[in-house]
């Protein structure tokens, strides 16, 4: 597999007041909460969300939780499911990904960690006496891309989940070939810890959850209390949609850039082709998940993005629309799923 073309993120940097500028944006209520669209709204459809629910009631395993559309900066459809409610933090599963990945991007902003860096660096207490000869040559950059060379993920059923991925086998080139590894994704949460003296959920207090108004939210641990990074966290549907938002303009909230737009624009395009393992270099224009891989978000159809995890819960992020669409779920088939996306809700958007 040949990885994609793409630029570093010092020139995304250099030139980020390049980076397009965005429809519209969203500045929360005093409550916190996004803006509601007027009932009246002219810029969805209200018979999309109604096919939406038709065919994902009509679908055999589609058990959707909730759904929130955004376009144009403003709610214009919300829905929840039982056993899902506006006010109660839902399983992100891999979702979880994307928000570790931004706490890396604030890392590399504050000068605390290069993308460059070798994983081991960091942990020289940790690597093994006879280390694979490729970890050397794994970087930060490799975790963000899952493309650290290890064809099997490393285990997690010790005590110290960093001694355990340093000490896991190497097989393959880091960089060269995708194959997706959530303690990947630990270990950039074990970095981001490490440098900062902090938890990925307090480091990004102050930086993303405080300044969205983010409440109730939660991120599971590892036995050393790492936060896991790869899963775990736990947030609310509303609250999924601002990350999603927050995205698509670039980084900037209420007035001011949060995250570097150089950072956003790095993480959402794609720097790895993501085909199923021996079909790497094949683009299905019908599958989602073939569409290419960024820092811990996957490409999407329509010129989208998403952050995405087990059992259907997605941030899609389709800037040719202006729109964000949130859904939590409990799904068999994900494509299945956010092909209801594509053939309902986007058509909505006027």
């Amino acid at each position: 597999m040949k990885k994609l073309t793409h630029l570093t993120l010092a020139l995304l940097l250099t030139v980020a007041s390049c980076a397009p500028t965005p429809k519209s944006t969203a500045n929360l209520t005093p409550e916190g909460n996004l803006p509601r669209a007027e009932a009246s709204n002219a810029d969805f459809d209200p018979a999309g969300l109604a096919d939406f629910e038709a065919a994902f009631r009509a679908a055999e395993g589609l058990e959707i939780h909730s759904v929130m559309v955004l376009h144009h900066g403003r709610v214009v459809a919300e829905k929840w499911y039982a056993p899902g409610a506006p006010d109660v933090p839902h399983v992100m599963h891999s979702v979880s990904k994307s928000f570790t990945a931004t706490a890396v991007g604030f890392a590399v902003a504050e000068g605390l960690v290069k993308l460059d860096d070798k994983v081991a660096s960091f942990f020289p207490d940790k690597v093994p006496a006879a280390p694979s000869p490729h970890l050397s040559t794994m970087t930060v950059r490799n975790l963000l891309t899952m493309s650290t060379g290890q064809l099997e993920q490393p285990s997690r059923a010790g005590q110290d989940w960093i001694a355990d991925f340093l000490a896991a086998p190497i097989d393959d080139t880091p960089g060269a070939n995708f194959r997706y590894n959530s303690m990947a994704t630990f270990m950039l949460s074990a970095i981001v810890q490490k440098v900062t003296g902090q938890k990925i959920v307090d480091y990004l207090q102050p930086r993303l959850f405080g300044p969205l108004a983010f409440t109730g939210y939660h991120w599971e641990e590892s036995p050393d209390g790492i936060n896991v990074g790869g899963w775990g966290l736990y947030i609310k549907t509303e609250d999924m949609a601002k990350f999603g938002q927050l995205f698509l303009q670039n980084g900037v909230w209420n007035g001011e850039q949060l995250l570097p737009a150089g950072w956003v624009e790095e993480a959402s395009t794609a720097k790895i082709a993501s085909g199923p393992a021996g079909n790497e270099t094949l683009v299905n224009p019908d599958s989602d998940w073939t569409q290419g891989y960024g820092y811990q978000m996957w490409r999407s159809r329509h010129g989208a993005y998403r952050a995405d995890g087990a059992n259907g819960q997605y941030i899609i992020v389709i800037p040719d629309s202006d729109a964000v669409v949130a859904i939590t779920a409990n799904v068999r088939n994900m494509q299945s799923e956010i092909d209801l996306v594509w053939d309902h809700l986007l058509p909505a958007l006027k």
